[in-house]
């Protein structure tokens, strides 16, 4: 069977290097906001690109912390808008109802899977105060035209960028495009912690100093508390784990873009369609083709020894938790969530194995 993912063999890439580090950290006693979580946001803020990192105990908590520092700031307030894209994983949306702020979903262009910047503007209204993009799949959702609409409208630019660790847009990292940006550690991200983790980047000092304190109870300085905070820390650990991993993670995202450009130039059946490539940066966190027969096509590479992975059956509008929006109609995001089936992509794969599945799926009638 070739795994969709095999933590194991990730991890096995550095095995000795991890269980080192994790080894200094336990012989140290100092578990909690010591050495390694001050080491890895040093470091972590250099690679992408920003005067500050702030880690914290996942990626769901980075995206509430920029928006609750936000509203604590005074930049936004309850029943305020935020756009955001139909398709994504629910997390983002999640973060947005959580501060009691209103979704605006804009649908995807079907070419990239990415919002639609075309969308963006005829989505903004007098109570409009950000736009929050997602990298998804780890492509570069960034464009000029939506930094210029923020600019124009004076809107907060907010990155989900929990699946894009390591993507850019010219010369900079995304992470780093706009005024702050959430970042997961999840073991299954490019960049994956051995449990979770998050951070949040950002060149503002008092959005920094705002989410520190958020995140430690609400204090900055100890049994002193200014706001009514929570408690979300990235562990020692973890950091360290990281810290080892994000040397690695150029030459690792370069071995993606490697087995994707295999698929894109190998993959030839007129039943599946793959998303427009080289228009943007993609670092290929998850490789997706559509196909009208996707539980089929699926249910093929299964029987052929292909595991697959479906992201996401269900969009955000379609769940239970909003329920609310369930009698809306997002055409192109629905079709996407019907349609999409992630192919095997990361940097523990062989060539053999990325040529059998472009081979598995050729046959696919």
């Amino acid at each position: 069977m070739i795994k969709y993912l095999s933590l194991q063999s990730i991890t096995a890439l550095h095995d000795t290097e991890i269980s080192t580090a994790v080894e200094r950290v336990i012989c140290s006693g100092w578990y909690l906001q010591g050495q390694q979580n001050r080491l890895f946001e040093e470091n972590y803020a250099q690679y992408i690109g920003t005067m500050h990192c702030i880690t914290c105990g996942n990626g769901l908590d980075a995206l509430c912390l920029i928006l609750r520092a936000y509203r604590e700031l005074g930049l936004l307030k309850e029943g305020d808008e935020v756009i955001v894209p139909a398709n994504t994983y629910i997390a983002t949306i999640l973060s947005i109802t959580e501060n009691q702020l209103t979704p605006v979903l804009v649908e995807p262009d079907i070419n990239t899977l990415e919002i639609d910047e075309q969308q963006i503007e005829q989505a903004i209204t007098p109570r409009t105060r950000a736009v929050m993009l997602v990298h998804l799949y780890g492509r570069c959702a960034y464009t000029s035209l939506i930094s210029n609409i923020c600019q124009r409208y004076n809107l907060l630019l907010l990155e989900d960028n929990a699946q894009a660790h390591g993507c850019q847009y010219d010369e900079k990292r995304t992470g780093s495009l706009g005024n702050a940006a959430a970042h997961s550690f999840y073991p299954g991200k490019n960049l994956g912690a051995l449990g979770d983790a998050g951070a949040v980047t950002t060149d503002d000092e008092q959005l920094t100093q705002t989410i520190q304190s958020l995140a430690n109870y609400g204090s900055a300085r100890k049994y002193e508390f200014t706001f009514k905070g929570i408690n979300s820390r990235m562990d020692e650990i973890q950091a360290a784990v990281l810290n080892v991993k994000l040397q690695y993670l150029n030459e690792e995202n370069q071995r993606r873009k490697m087995i994707a450009k295999a698929y894109h130039e190998g993959i030839n059946n007129l039943q599946i369609t793959l998303t427009k490539d080289n228009d943007r940066d993609n670092v290929h966190h998850i490789f997706p083709i559509l196909c009208p027969s996707r539980n089929r096509l699926q249910q093929h590479l299964k029987d052929s020894g292909i595991e697959t992975m479906i992201h996401y059956p269900i969009p955000p509008h379609q769940q239970q938790a909003y329920k609310e929006w369930n009698e809306r109609h997002y055409p192109i995001t629905e079709f996407i969530h019907q349609q999409e089936l992630s192919l095997p992509c990361n940097p523990t794969m062989t060539d053999e194995e990325v040529q059998f599945i472009i081979d598995q799926i050729n046959k696919y009638q």
